[in-house]
């Protein structure tokens, strides 16, 4: 892979309770999406370089792909509604540093109030998640890229599942920071005896 093709794939996304308020707090220009009907502002993308900025919107010149071809690269501030129930930092740690209960995975009523995953307990119920990395699998197969694992051996997704295709790939390193967003959603379910 050349530099150039690196560029392209830089994607910094990081989650937040309240995405605005985080921005509130930076000084950052508007990623822009060009759509049929004209220029649009990306829907969570921020450059925090020194790009150039269109005098009439103030957002990016450039589309944020076409940006990224030329050096510049975007961060997506997403909504995570699940972090809105994590009090403070010492709570995030001890959420994420608690095993879950991987067993609580085999009920519907469980996995259908999880993040991503509640209109797939299907494809929970096949895999039986017993780590994070089994957990990034299940987030990773439900993408229409990578569906047509779900039923193959154990062996072929594993060696399948993290190559890249032509559409809806789905990185790893985002299925494993899903997942460890999951054992906090599902740490936080215990705690607030939900079920």
């Amino acid at each position: 892979m050349d530099a150039h093709t690196q560029m392209i794939d830089t994607d910094i996304d990081i989650d937040f309770a309240d995405p605005a308020a985080a921005l509130s707090q930076l000084d950052g220009i508007s990623a822009v999406l060009i759509q049929p009907d004209g220029r649009a502002k990306h829907p969570s993308g921020v450059h925090f370089q020194d790009i150039p900025i269109d005098p009439l919107d103030g957002m990016a010149v450039w589309d944020h792909k076409e940006a990224a071809t030329r050096g510049y690269f975007k961060i997506d501030f997403l909504a995570n509604t699940l972090y809105r129930k994590v009090r403070d930092e010492a709570h995030l740690d001890a959420l994420l540093n608690t095993p879950p209960p991987w067993h609580l995975l085999r009920d519907p009523k469980i996995v259908s109030q999880l993040h991503q995953l509640h209109n797939h307990y299907d494809i929970v119920a096949q895999f039986e998640p017993q780590s994070i990395e089994d957990l990034a699998i299940c987030l990773a197969i439900i993408r229409p890229g990578k569906r047509y694992l779900q039923n193959r051996p154990r062996f072929e997704i594993d060696r399948d599942i993290w190559l890249p295709t032509e559409h809806n790939y789905y990185k790893r390193s985002h299925a494993i920071a899903y997942a460890v967003s999951l054992v906090v959603q599902l740490n936080l379910l215990v705690e607030q005896n939900v079920g």
